[in-house]
């Protein structure tokens, strides 16, 4: 939505008579680690978070938090994480949405709900912070780096991709953009009346203002497909904003573009090396039809951890050659043909063998449980504690060769972890790296979890795929 609005600023007169200011008051971060591999496509993460502020930290006034219904609570939810995908010719643009619930690896926790990357990051740093004699607004500022950095590599991990660019905003600035361009046209098939989120509508075409939208992609109960279908409902709204924010009504009214320019500078977040300006300059060609709107693939709705709680299950690798899939790539874990999965026992003297564990996990005393059961079955010990290289998204077993012996042991003797190569180790020398994923094996006595997912004999929910949503009908799709 924050990119559509400054496309518009930009191939407008409006635009470039007010360029400088856009860029001198919109709100910046950086140090977030962003960019740095070519994988095909710009890749710009967008997120829409629960702030009670706006953009540049200031509190929302109490008739403003009024308008958003969404209650008292202080929150730092990103309930909406949106991948858009645009290939280096700027032919196209896909916006890929991920579930709330998705159960994915997040750095420093482990296996959770890729919704608490952010906000569970930035409350326990925010606690240390506190704790270390920082000020309320140090604390919150660098808590929220955390956070924001913990989603970005989470997001990066699940999808395989680099992000190259951030671009966050607040239930504010939903509303004042929406406002901005007089409202959103949504088509409902049935009338609604949800009061958890504010949602009660009759059935047809209508036009919705700011917080009425909000209410409107905010809504997951009572829908059939849960929180797939308020993404759905989320893609259709932003659809028909593409279309109404390039629309000649909008285009040659003063008052929206300025409407729309004040919106974008006190809510939406940007980081800091990216020349936004420069960048929508470069789509200004791309057409409606071009702009789509798609779903990573789910394996199940109603899945279940260990412990009970309820998630979305996803197969990371079949959301890597998805993804990688929109830009005409192969997935970068596709092209590694130095990984393995052994699934037998080599013939080896495993006291031959030294074996280094190192804990990528938020999981207390996983690498010394790894590393006893290793020492129980006769390996060598050698470094033990927490990684300080290279994070992994999965566990992985490092040898020299990808067809070791030594790595192939290890690697049965855990349950069958995947295998790459590492020239740097000796023929006998091996490296576990733990994820967040890692199970003990079944005939291992460990009782070390982490949060596995349960399986009670069911087969997963089937997941229906959605409609096929683009920015280029003419009028809005009727969605439940």
């Amino acid at each position: 939505m924050a990119v559509v609005a400054v496309l518009v600023l930009v191939i407008t007169g409006f635009a470039w008579r007010s360029v400088d200011s856009l860029r001198s008051n919109l709100a910046t971060i950086g140090g977030l680690g962003l960019g740095g591999t070519k994988d095909g496509a710009v890749d710009i993460l967008l997120v829409g978070t629960d702030s009670r502020t706006d953009a540049h930290g200031n509190p929302l006034s109490q008739a403003e938090l009024d308008s958003l219904r969404a209650g008292e609570e202080i929150a730092s939810n990103t309930d909406t994480i949106i991948l858009v995908r645009v290939p280096n010719d700027g032919s196209s643009a896909t916006a890929i949405s991920i579930p709330r619930d998705a159960y994915v690896d997040v750095p420093g926790i482990g296996k959770s709900k890729i919704n608490a990357a952010y906000g569970a990051t930035k409350e326990t740093e925010r606690q240390k912070l506190i704790e270390d004699g920082e000020s309320e607004k140090t604390a919150e500022k660098e808590s929220s780096q955390a956070g924001r950095e913990a989603l970005i590599k989470s997001v990066a991990n699940l999808t395989g991709v680099t992000v190259d660019h951030y671009a966050e905003i607040g239930l504010l600035g939903f509303v004042l953009l929406t406002d901005a361009v007089g409202g959103v046209d949504v088509c409902l098939n049935a009338a609604v009346d949800e009061p958890l989120s504010g949602a009660k509508f009759p059935a047809g075409e209508q036009t919705l203002s700011g917080p009425n939208a909000l209410s409107f992609v905010r809504q997951r109960h009572n829908l059939p497909r849960g929180d797939l279908d308020r993404i759905v409902r989320q893609q259709v709204f932003m659809a028909s904003l593409v279309r109404e924010v390039l629309s000649a009504k909008t285009l040659t009214s003063p008052g929206k573009l300025s409407q729309l320019s004040a919106a974008v500078k006190r809510s939406v977040v940007l980081d800091s090396d990216w020349d936004i300006i420069e960048f929508a300059t470069q789509l200004q060609d791309l057409a409606g039809g071009k702009v789509r709107f798609e779903t990573i693939p789910v394996v199940d709705i109603n899945g279940m951890t260990d412990y009970g709680e309820s998630i979305v299950q996803v197969d990371p690798k079949a959301v890597r050659k998805y993804v990688a899939g929109l830009a005409g790539q192969e997935p970068a874990e596709d092209d590694a043909t130095t990984s393995t999965t052994p699934t037998t026992m080599p013939d080896i003297d495993t006291s031959s063998v030294t074996v280094d564990v190192a804990n990528d996990s938020s999981i207390s005393g996983l690498a010394s449980s790894v590393a006893a059961t290793l020492e129980n079955e006769g390996f060598g010990l050698g470094d033990v504690g927490n990684n300080t290289g290279k994070s992994v998204s999965r566990s992985t077993v490092f040898a020299n060769k990808s067809d070791s012996k030594a790595g192939q042991a290890v690697a049965v003797t855990l349950g069958g972890l995947p295998i790459e190569s590492d020239s740097s180790l000796a023929s006998g020398e091996v490296r576990v790296v733990l994820a967040g994923d890692y199970t003990s094996p079944p005939s291992s006595s460990s009782s070390t979890g982490s949060g596995g997912v349960s399986d009670a004999g069911t087969s997963p929910t089937p997941v229906e795929p959605g409609p096929a949503i683009d920015a280029g009908n003419k009028g809005p799709h009727c969605v439940n």
